[in-house]
């Protein structure tokens, strides 16, 4: 009997370590696969974020209008009060002065190099086209946070010429020489009275203005200029003066002259006015509203005397021409609105 009882429990006590074994076995394995499992977790998360610390941040001003310094950190750019140069921009402005006594001038020479004709803009006046719709050229700049700008052809004094503005018709009442403006950061000067603006459209014209007259054509001056008559002033005598000249695609001249004050500065003839742009090398020039709208505007403050005055003293202006502040992100860009009665 005790023979038999022995076999019997033998394989109870065998089954029972097997089981314990079984369960140990589990366990040991359960343990080892977490451990890999977790070291495998751990490498995975450490080598992302290992890649993600290499990433580059992208150079762009991250900082609003209010907190400029932040963006000029950004960017690779040198700047002072009289320039501005970075990767797509170049800005230098510098003061000139001529003759002696109540004899002297004094102008301002700003020569602008853009990588492309896209940083080069036109603005209305209360961002509207209509007649009479004037602001200072400050408000405008500013408005539409401008880096530079000059005034542009005054085009709401008079009801005629050809204006064409970031590639929309507004004007089509042709009468003289515009200038235009190209896509390609070409300028020319064409007589409006046999031009075809829709041909000149699909050509990439992107702005003209309609002032004038022309000062310099193919590298050679366009007259005498004996009698020039704008807006019912004759203005070929000596006058303050604002004009733009084209040396090679996006390279621009943009020169202001001061003048009505004596030993300050008496301003230009038009033939003077166009021999400075042939000493700087322009093979086109144009001349742009003068006299008391003659503004250059930079970093905020108008730079020249207008009519030998200073002070805050300016004259409201219907348009500028300006080149954007990089060292903003501020989105400024809006459609003009058109006055009542539609394009004229």
């Amino acid at each position: 009997m005790s023979t038999e009882k022995e076999t019997h429990h033998r394989p109870k006590i065998g089954a029972s370590l097997i089981t314990s074994l079984i369960r140990i076995l589990i366990v040991l394995t359960s343990i080892l696969i977490l451990s890999l499992l977790g070291h495998t977790i751990y490498e995975h998360f450490n080598y992302v974020q290992v890649q993600v610390s290499n990433i580059q941040k992208p150079k762009v001003p991250t900082a609003s209008r209010a907190s400029v310094s932040k963006a000029e950190r950004g960017r690779n750019f040198v700047s002072d009060n009289w320039n501005y140069v970075d990767n797509n921009i170049s800005i230098k402005i510098h003061k000139t002065q001529e003759n002696s006594g109540k004899d002297m001038v004094t102008m301002f020479i700003a020569d602008v190099t853009l990588s492309n004709i896209n940083y080069l803009h036109t603005a209305f006046a209360k961002n509207e086209f209509g007649m009479h719709i004037t602001q200072k050229l400050t408000t405008i700049a500013q408005d539409n946070n401008a880096l530079f700008a000059v005034n542009g052809d005054y085009y709401g004094y008079r009801d005629n010429g050809v204006i064409v503005r970031n590639g929309v018709l507004y004007r089509d009442s042709p009468i003289r020489d515009m200038l235009t403006l190209f896509s390609d950061g070409t300028m020319s000067i064409i007589d409006e009275k046999i031009a075809n603006v829709k041909q000149l459209l699909s050509k990439g014209l992107l702005d003209s203005f309609s002032f004038g007259p022309a000062l310099v054509k193919s590298g050679q001056i366009t007259g005498d200029f004996a009698s020039v008559f704008r807006d019912q002033w004759f203005i070929q005598g000596l006058e303050p003066r604002t004009g733009v000249g084209f040396i090679s695609p996006n390279h621009f001249v943009f020169v202001i002259v001061d003048g009505r004050k004596s030993y300050y500065s008496c301003g230009l003839t038009l033939k003077e006015f166009a021999n400075e742009f042939l000493k700087l090398g322009c093979t086109q020039a144009y001349n742009l509203d003068g006299g008391g709208s003659s503004t250059l505007y930079f970093k905020g403050r108008i730079v020249n005397s207008r009519l030998g005055k200073s002070g805050n003293y300016e004259r409201n202006i219907s348009d500028i021409i300006y080149i954007d502040n990089p060292l903003s992100i501020q989105n400024h860009k809006q459609v003009p609105t058109v006055q009542k009665g539609g394009t004229q």
